[in-house]
């Protein structure tokens, strides 16, 4: 009996930074080709000038759509929107690579949703050249859900000994408290452990935040936020099952799930959630869209424009997030 290879889509990111090395990079790795079948959806003369900027031994073959593509090692192909003239800079902003980088993505969820390809993986834009380019979103995950006609959806961070998913993401700390309420919770714990439960995990073990120092520490610190915000919600879904612990310190949540007692970390906000994983190395990470009818994972670190161009940069969160992505897509 074969085992169906899921086809990836792989998104190129903003041109001017490093996601087309990252892509070429990781596109040489026989790893990849054993777990998915990849086709890029960008730049095609951009990649051949990533491949050789990095010194690679690849080809570069367009194609019209995925069942056009070999997905044969050492040959890349790609679905070549033609986007970005020849003389853009590396390092750079710029709009014209914002608009590129969306245009990849809108793409990408045409395919998905027209199930050609099985999975979205992306590399990295940058916030403030989509913005340039005329596409106001915070980032790539409000994008998708724009995209696919979602309301909401949440952020998760998979690291390989912590997973931490997010009750708000690109938005102000004072905003942040005031987004969070029971409901909002509730359904972000939801999504997180229905995640888990498909990637295999049968009753994920979940540890909440609190929003204040020592969660609140009975009201010493903050305004009862942790009563009125998150208690709700994790006394509901511990009454239907949920194995939901908190809200808890969050330097304390941490550091147990580092060590094993938790499954998922659930952050009341950004920085809350990121610096742990980040502590870890930014090739450790991946990002997973969850709620999204479509599979998507992306590196976890940013368009780079210091090293963008000399070849530098480091694959690994793309070859974790190319994983992933076959890992999910192969579940579902």
């Amino acid at each position: 009996m074969s085992t169906y290879i899921p086809v990836i889509g792989i998104t190129m990111g903003d041109a001017a930074g490093v996601g087309p090395e990252v892509v070429a990079k990781s596109l040489t790795h026989a790893s990849v080709y054993a777990q998915c079948r990849p086709v890029v959806i960008g730049d095609a003369r951009r990649l051949e000038q990533a491949i050789d900027i990095c010194g690679l031994t690849l080809a570069v073959r367009r194609v019209n759509d995925p069942s056009e593509a070999r997905y044969e090692q050492g040959t890349i192909d790609v679905i070549d929107l033609d986007l970005i003239p020849a003389d853009l800079p590396f390092g750079e902003l710029s709009a014209l690579a914002g608009d590129a980088a969306y245009q990849y993505i809108a793409r990408a969820v045409e395919l998905a949703q027209g199930k050609q390809i099985d999975a979205i993986c992306t590399a990295p834009l940058n916030k403030e050249a989509l913005h340039a380019g005329g596409h106001k979103y915070p980032g790539h995950t409000e994008m998708l859900a724009h995209l696919t006609g979602v309301e909401e959806v949440s952020m998760m961070l998979v690291a390989p000994q912590l997973r931490v998913i997010h009750v708000t993401t690109h938005i102000g700390i004072i905003d942040a408290i005031r987004k969070i309420e029971p409901g909002l919770v509730q359904r972000t714990i939801e999504r997180g452990n229905a995640t888990l439960v498909k990637a295999g995990i049968a009753k994920p073990r979940i540890g909440v935040c609190g929003i204040n120092p020592h969660a609140g520490e009975n009201g010493l610190f903050g305004y009862g936020e942790e009563e009125e915000k998150i208690i709700p919600a994790v006394k509901l879904l511990q009454e239907r099952g949920l194995d939901v612990t908190g809200p808890l310190p969050a330097d304390t949540l941490f550091f147990r799930a580092g060590r094993g007692d938790f499954d998922l970390v659930v952050a009341m906000y950004h920085d809350q959630g990121h610096g742990p994983v980040k502590v870890l190395g930014l090739e450790a990470g991946v990002n997973v869209t969850v709620g999204l009818e479509v599979i998507r994972t992306s590196v976890d670190h940013g368009t780079a424009f210091d090293i963008a161009g000399k070849g530098v940069v480091d694959e690994g969160s793309m070859l974790e997030a190319l994983r992933q992505g076959a890992e999910l897509a192969t579940r579902r």
